[in-house]
């Protein structure tokens, strides 16, 4: 028999025990070996000690990092032994559950997904199953009649099987859901507004010598997100579905969900449009010295080489090219407008926590621009609620924004009706889903060990078993 290594060497017992005849004919075992208590068990070629160990090596590193340390410290074992071992612990026993964690993860991203259930009183898992339906939840919960709290997020097949299956028990909506989502909602509505992001330009340097300034070339991606989004739009028009139009077109069906939750092309190309460039932070030089008379590129880009500009001068030449046809006097740059996902950031990040000059870049904002004044109001009445569990503030609040002009947040309020109760109570109680964020967390780390290829069994054992 095999057992625990001594110093980094192999171990091999070998034990001579006696074999017994049984003699009772109506017995279906004719010979049975001796057994000693805490060495040998029936067939096993291993120690109980040394079973233990690989089960463990298996349980953190699954099959072939664990294969690789086995060796290492003098136990060799395959892969498919430690994966076999993994698969014969038994479940953990069952404890009663008062307070339970709901929540979906990824067997493969936009395909197949599963559910995990988390005990929120030891932030344990206590099981997994595939699909993330509420038919399957609901299920469970009729086996586990003593569940009192659910925490969820807002998907609404888990609200039904939760309706269903454990129609006592008060189920709670995971704030941190909710702020993502309003926090998309704000970003929605800021895209609709990203025209008011940028201030006044300066006045021209002289006026008696303006300059003809050549409109950029649109870029290709602008173009194929704008085509790409009238097609979609005018066969969805045509009653296909998202799979037909993919395929018609080419695209993912996630894509297509893309393009038909987008009013507009706009909505799509704002991000595109506003992304970085390193000639951002020395346009301010190119101009001045421009207008100083010093029209070639490349010392202008010899000169902002020299003050750590890190590209190349093609991008230089590029930016400079559409003021060559005037070759007069061009405008003092504005300061570069905040883009959509900054104004979204400073909107929904604590004034305490804001940085001076973005708190003065948001000012600005708010007093340029009345909606962008409403829209903050509305963000930070619904932090203090959220913060200071203030749930009977909801209905007031969701009143008001439906009634504002704000479309996004307004959609978000309306869609906060839709489960209304879970949301209250999220806003209310102090049961939180952090918990279960953070087995997902965990659950992701040991998908990926695995290279994405465990079934449902192993992943389950591995999940609820390791520590």
């Amino acid at each position: 028999m095999r057992d625990i290594a001594v110093a980094g060497t192999a171990l091999l017992l070998r034990v001579q025990v006696r074999r017994f005849r049984c003699e009772n004919t109506g017995c279906p075992a004719r010979t049975f070996a001796e057994q000693i208590d805490g060495l040998t068990v029936p067939h096993a070629r291993l120690t109980p000690g040394l079973r233990g160990m690989l089960t463990q090596i298996g349980l953190a590193l699954a099959g072939r990092a664990g294969s690789r340390l086995a060796s290492v410290i003098g136990v060799a074992a395959g892969r498919d032994t430690l994966l076999r071992l993994v698969k014969a612990l038994p479940d953990p026993p069952e404890t009663p559950i008062t307070v339970l964690g709901v929540d979906d993860f990824a067997f493969r991203r936009g395909r197949h997904y599963g559910t995990v259930l988390i005990d929120m009183a030891s932030h344990r898992p206590v099981d997994m199953f595939d699909g993330r339906d509420g038919d399957s939840l609901a299920a469970w919960l009729r086996k586990h009649p003593e569940v009192e709290v659910i925490c969820r997020d807002r998907a609404s097949g888990y609200g039904e099987g939760a309706r269903s299956g454990a129609p006592q028990a008060v189920q709670v909506a995971d704030r941190f859901h909710l702020w993502q989502n309003l926090g998309q909602a704000v970003e929605k509505t800021v895209n609709a507004h990203r025209s008011q992001l940028a201030a006044a330009a300066p006045p021209p340097v002289d006026d008696s010598r303006p300059t003809e300034v050549q409109p950029l070339p649109e870029k290709k991606i602008v173009v194929r997100l704008r085509e790409h989004h009238a097609a979609v739009h005018e066969l969805a028009a045509q009653g296909l579905n998202k799979s037909a139009i993919g395929r018609k077109l080419g695209l993912h069906q996630a894509t297509v969900r893309k393009y038909l939750n987008a009013a507009s092309h706009a909505e799509l190309t704002a991000v595109t449009e506003q992304r970085a460039h390193l000639v951002d932070d020395y346009v301010a030089y190119l101009h001045r010295r421009w207008n100083e008379g010093e029209r070639n590129a490349t010392a202008l880009f010899r000169e902002i080489k020299e003050q750590g500009y890190p590209g190349g001068e093609l991008a230089v030449q590029r930016y400079l090219r559409r003021f060559r046809k005037g070759l007069g006097q061009i405008p003092r740059p504005g300061p570069k407008p905040p883009s959509v996902r900054q104004a979204t950031s400073w909107i929904m990040t604590h004034p305490d926590r804001l940085d001076p000059r973005d708190a003065v870049k948001l000012r600005e904002l708010r007093s340029r621009d009345r909606d962008f004044n409403r829209l903050v109001k509305h963000v930070r009445a619904f932090a203090i609620m959220m913060t200071g569990r203030h749930g009977d503030r909801l209905d007031a609040w969701i009143t008001t924004v439906e009634h504002d002009t704000l479309a996004p947040l307004a959609g978000f309020a309306r869609n906060l009706r839709r489960d209304l109760d879970a949301v209250r109570n999220g806003l209310t109680l102090p049961h939180s889903s952090g918990a279960v964020e953070g087995n997902i967390n965990r659950l992701k780390m040991i998908k990926r060990q695995m290279f994405g290829r465990a079934g449902l069994d192993l992943l389950r054992k591995r999940v609820l078993l390791a520590h």
